[in-house]
């Protein structure tokens, strides 16, 4: 297959070296991703300034890499359309360092990254974890064993957001297909040291035990690694004919 590896951690990220290297000796890859820290850019594009290329060199990966100066979705826009030379079978971003989950996915550069893959009519994975050695590693093997699972199926338009939790590889207890779950922090904006013109405020906090069961924000605490499909059509179907009838 011909893959595009991308991330929102930046071009040196160490997630973005393992899965390189552990995809790059079955499929022909292109590593595209942005010059420096990119979290929590969600799905953001560079309109007003000109985007920088650099092809670049990681150690270990022989395909070529490019960074971007600009945003994940920049990345994975510009490469499937500019960049590859080839058609691009499969978008894989990350591997994050740091968990994806619930609600979270709405604010993730590497969901996002993967999801404008989807957009241009291109499946894609996106892969999370601690952030450990080990956990990378553990997200390069399923990574693997489900491009191994869907290379020959036609998934469409669909992001798979996997996420690998925080447990030894022998004591992962399996794999769940679900749904998002939400994911509520007690998040605090702490002053800092400003000036008489502004204030200087910075975010902390950290995320609540799940309140629902079946989601991937309770799968993973409980060792699992969660896979869920998702889609960029945000509309509640439900809905449609209940708003239509109130607004008419």
């Amino acid at each position: 297959m011909n893959i595009l590896i991308t991330n929102d951690d930046g071009i040196q990220a160490r997630g973005l070296q393992v899965i390189s290297k552990k995809l790059q000796g079955v499929h022909n890859i292109l590593v595209v991703a942005p010059d420096s820290q990119k979290s929590a850019s969600s799905h953001s594009i560079t309109l007003t300034s000109p985007i920088i290329i650099k092809e670049e060199k990681i150690d270990g990966v022989g395909g070529v890499c490019f960074s971007v100066g600009g945003t994940p979705v920049d990345c994975t826009k510009i490469a499937i359309t500019t960049l590859a030379k080839d058609k691009i079978d499969l978008v894989v971003s990350g591997v994050n360092d740091g968990f994806n989950l619930g609600t979270d996915v709405l604010y993730s550069g590497t969901v996002s990254a993967a999801i404008e893959g989807a957009i241009n009519y291109t499946p894609a994975i996106a892969l999370s974890c601690d952030g450990s050695d080990e956990s990378y590693e553990i997200a390069a093997e399923y990574a693997e064993m489900i491009i191994k699972k869907i290379e020959k199926v036609d998934l469409g338009n669909v992001v798979l957001n996997v996420n690998i939790p925080s447990v030894k590889k022998d004591l992962i207890k399996g794999v769940k297909v679900c749904g998002i779950g939400e994911r509520n922090y007690n998040n605090i904006y702490v002053a800092m040291d400003g000036s008489k013109e502004h204030s200087v405020y910075k975010i902390t906090g950290s995320p609540q035990p799940p309140a629902e069961k079946n989601t991937d924000v309770a799968y993973i605490n409980q060792g699992y690694v969660t896979i869920t499909p998702l889609h960029y059509d945000l509309t509640n179907f439900k809905l449609i004919e209940c708003i239509t009838e109130i607004i008419k």
